[in-house]
């Protein structure tokens, strides 16, 4: 039960650097003690910018920074599950960003090694979790407030991208799914007490960002999820807003009904112009889920000081991935 734990993270970039600046000045009981990049760059950013940190290169010089507790992962999912296992095996405590491997199987590798480490606190970021509007509509079913809940409708949107930085990112991704989706598969699974899949289906266009094709990605998606139980859900998601970033829900009982998150402004302002209205939407997920990032970082932070499993299970995370590849497999074949 460590007062403050130690804390070295591994990728800088820009949600990296979000993670650094949380756990180096936002988080109680949180001592950003490493930072490591492949990046000089980077490597510099952080010495300046996090408050004396050690810099390194990589995962292993990181791994040997004497007095670590826990490893903060934010780097490519393709290497994701890799890094866990190394991480676990040096007996450290893990945050991995989401998703945590590209391929089931790798995620299978991954949760077979934590099991044989049950003391060390393994956590992947599902940070939407801890965002207010969506814990209270699980407080709400779990409450018995909406009845049995039968359809859950999600949609994801990024604002369009003129400066393509998905686009190059893309290759690395896993695809739009695993990418951009895979938060609102672990809501839905999680607001139906991890309902099982019976059968996805998906369809797909890259009519903004034709590039994409190169790495057999798309710009926009949809896909239906039918579950064992007689639940459905619909998944829609976009990198082409031209409102601004949105993420929303509508979850469906047969008692009522539940809206989330649509419409939120970026400011609380409306401008009446020439006969018009208009709202300035939000830019970024940073601008609708900081408060969340933080508890979500605090909660590990806890679990870790308290000797408690975190919120957030592997075996949640493995199944998100599954469902997503799923979907991108369904994507493909039509």
């Amino acid at each position: 039960m460590p007062e403050n734990v130690r804390v070295g993270i591994v990728g800088l970039g820009r949600l990296g650097r979000r993670h650094a600046e949380n756990l180096a000045f936002r988080i109680a009981g949180a001592q950003l003690v490493a930072a490591a990049s492949p990046i000089e760059a980077e490597r510099a950013w952080a010495a300046a910018a996090l408050n004396g940190v050690t810099t390194y290169p990589g995962l292993d010089e990181l791994l040997a920074h004497p007095g670590l507790d826990a490893v903060w992962l934010v780097t490519p999912t393709s290497l994701h599950a890799d890094q866990v296992i190394v991480s676990i095996t040096a007996g450290k405590h893990v945050f991995c960003e989401k998703p945590l491997a590209l391929e089931p199987s790798d995620c299978d590798r991954a949760v077979a090694v934590a099991a044989g480490h049950p003391r060390q606190v393994l956590m992947v970021g599902f940070m939407r979790r801890f965002d207010p509007a969506y814990a209270e509509a699980k407080r709400r079913i779990e409450a018995g407030e909406l009845g049995k809940v039968f359809a859950i409708r999600c949609v994801s949107e990024d604002p369009v991208d003129p400066e393509g930085f998905f686009v190059r990112f893309a290759p690395t991704s896993g695809g739009i799914f695993l990418d951009c989706c895979i938060h609102d598969i672990d809501l839905v699974r999680w607001m139906l007490n991890r309902a099982e899949a019976a059968s996805v289906a998906a369809v797909g266009s890259r009519l903004m960002y034709p590039a994409l094709g190169a790495c057999g990605d798309v710009d926009t998606a949809s896909a239906n999820v039918a579950f064992k139980g007689g639940q459905m859900a619909t998944f829609y998601v976009s990198r082409t807003s031209h409102r601004g970033y949105e993420a929303s829900m509508r979850i469906v009982g047969d008692k009522g009904a539940l809206d989330l998150g649509a419409g939120i402004p970026r400011l609380p302002l409306t401008l009446e112009s020439d006969g018009g209205r208009s709202t300035a939407g939000q830019v970024d997920f940073f601008e609708r889920f900081g408060q969340a990032f933080l508890d979500e970082a605090q909660a590990f932070v806890k679990a870790i000081q308290c000797g408690k499993p975190t919120p957030i299970s592997l075996e949640d995370a493995r199944e998100a991935t599954r469902l997503a590849c799923a979907m991108r497999d369904a994507l493909k074949l039509g």
